[in-house]
């Protein structure tokens, strides 16, 4: 329980972020084209509500779980599921330094690095 609540204390605090999409996904049926975004989330605890920025405007809100980590990512990641139609679902975003990331959806996942400068493969094995 101790644990738990240092979580959801910890991602409260740190309850922004940004998200780099190198490639079209949906979020709980919300359509993100490749850009940059801004994260922002509100909710005590592991159920989050998450807002999801371009440029300022807000473009969907989904509820999301703040999940632990193990182990730091190096950098900002994602996950995307390919679903039968072929199109790629958002199922989670990870932040670099953090041991915590939002879970959206399905867990089965891909995870893909956020782009770096010299873009190069845009998936990769965790």
């Amino acid at each position: 329980p101790g644990l738990v609540l240092l979580l959801a204390t910890s991602a409260f605090a740190a309850s922004k972020g940004s998200l780099v999409l190198d490639e079209a996904v949906t979020v709980s049926g919300h359509q993100l084209t490749p850009g940059e975004y801004q994260l922002r989330w509100d909710g005590a605890g592991p159920n989050v509500q998450l807002n999801i920025l371009s440029k300022g405007k807000l473009v969907a809100t989904v509820p999301a779980q703040v999940v632990e980590r193990k182990h730091a990512d190096a950098n900002d990641a994602y996950n995307t599921d390919k679903k039968s139609d072929g199109t790629l679902s958002l199922t989670q975003i990870k932040f670099g330094g953090k041991k915590y990331a939002l879970a959206l959806g399905d867990q089965s996942a891909t995870t893909t690095p956020a782009p770096q400068k010299d873009s190069g493969s845009s998936t990769s094995n965790n």
